[in-house]
């Protein structure tokens, strides 16, 4: 009997430290094995969680978020070796968002509350404070998260089932990363709708800035250093995102001075920030500012070879919405997008995109379609792009939010993309 009961402990010591050594990996070091972290209390009934393949755990929604918190907080390493025990660690949170968008939404925006909440009641080592310029300054730690839709084989393609919840703890102070926490949840309660900002934003291209975000929290562990992409940005974010805030109070003077104060700092040139400039002119109706604006957001997507733009059609239709408050600054989207096409003598791919909803064959011809709807009106406005586009239809093969739910969360799934291909 005490032989036996020796083997067991020993059993349960390894596994306890198997699980340990799991949770310090964080979320894309192990992409087939993550860890699955249980806060006390959320449960683990078999009617309250279902699996995908592989290990982790799929759970409610606001028991992932709890999961994926608490493995974050637990498992935080403070202070680094030759630093002195602090009593409080001074966190600021840099607003979540959607892994494959870039948006702020609903469901992240009331996480990162959450995650405060969180900070402030139990865990009182961590002392939260606004995002701003000037707390940056001083070197805090950073909490950042994902929030992003899957498949059931955990890829960010087709239709989504599930929700991966990463967060990761960045030290300024040391440039790394000092904690990380993921979960799987399920759909239901997830409101993946994006914020005021986001949903009005005419447009969308990869940007360095949310490029570095993303691949801080996804695919590192603890110890790793910062993506550089995302330390060189950070004091731009910060406005970046008070800037955000006011615009989605509708105070969008306040909004316009702060994004033109972040395109002024060192790596401010955002993809946000020139969204920002666009919208905030056209909300206060200057709208000779604000086509000189969308000129810009043009000529950044040319650059970075990618340029989508949410025109948003007739159901079934190619014909554009008829709302003027939604299709009202068209004509002069399309003009500038001719007009710096042509200044460039650059060719492109313009491909159309739909939602999952409907038969896949239907979807690609109706994509083709509005592709090749818009190209005649740019050939109109410019006939020398006669020859440099070609028009091209995927239907629903390449959605970025994939919830075919066809409203303003998934926006971007109907876009028309506008690609820089060779001549």
């Amino acid at each position: 009997m005490t032989t036996v009961s020796c083997g067991i402990d020993v059993a349960r010591q390894l596994l306890a430290a198997l699980s340990i050594a799991l949770l310090t990996f964080g979320c894309g070091s192990l992409p087939d094995s993550p860890p699955t972290s249980v806060a006390p209390g959320a449960g683990t009934a078999a009617h309250s969680s279902a699996t995908l393949p592989g290990p982790q755990t799929l759970q409610p929604y606001d028991k992932a978020v709890l999961s994926a918190a608490t493995a974050l907080f637990n498992n935080t390493r403070l202070p680094p070796e030759g630093t002195p025990v602090q009593a409080r660690y001074t966190v600021v949170i840099d607003p979540l968002i959607d892994g494959m968008t870039g948006a702020q939404s609903i469901a992240t925006r009331s996480m990162g509350v959450r995650l405060t909440t969180m900070m402030r009641e139990q865990f009182p080592q961590f002392e939260v404070k606004t995002f701003s310029a000037a707390n940056i300054a001083k070197s805090p730690l950073v909490l950042i998260g994902t929030l992003t839709g899957v498949n059931a084989q955990r890829q960010t393609s087709g239709t989504r089932e599930a929700y991966r919840i990463c967060l990761a703890l960045a030290d300024l102070r040391s440039g790394k990363l000092v904690s990380k926490g993921l979960a799987f949840a399920l759909p239901d309660g997830v409101d993946p709708t994006p914020l005021a900002f986001f949903q009005d934003a005419p447009a969308w291209s990869e940007d360095p800035a949310t490029e570095g975000y993303v691949k801080t929290c996804q695919g590192t562990k603890a110890g790793d250093p910062i993506n550089p992409l995302y330390l060189d940005r950070i004091v731009a974010a910060a406005l970046v995102a008070e800037a955000i805030e006011a615009y989605d109070a509708g105070r969008y003077i306040e909004a316009l001075d702060l994004y033109k104060s972040a395109s002024s700092v060192p790596a401010g040139n955002q993809f946000r920030v020139l969204n920002g400039i666009y919208l905030t002119n056209w909300k206060l109706g200057r709208q000779q500012q604000a086509e000189s604006a969308f000129a810009r957001i043009v000529d950044y997507g040319l650059d970075h070879q990618r340029l989508a733009v949410k025109f948003l059609f007739r159901p079934g239709s190619t014909a554009f919405v008829p709302d003027p408050k939604l299709s009202g600054p068209y004509p002069f989207w399309l003009k500038a997008i001719a007009t710096q096409t042509s200044g460039v003598t650059k060719c492109l791919e313009v491909t159309g995109h739909t939602s999952p909803t409907g038969p896949e064959p239907l979807n690609e011809r109706l994509s083709l379609l509005r592709a090749e709807y818009v190209k005649s009106r740019l050939e109109g406005l410019s006939p020398v792009l006669a020859k440099r586009m070609i028009a091209n239809g995927v239907g629903s093969r390449q959605t970025m939010v994939g919830n075919g739910q066809d409203d303003a969360s998934d926006a971007l799934d109907r876009r028309v993309e506008f690609k820089v291909i060779g001549c």
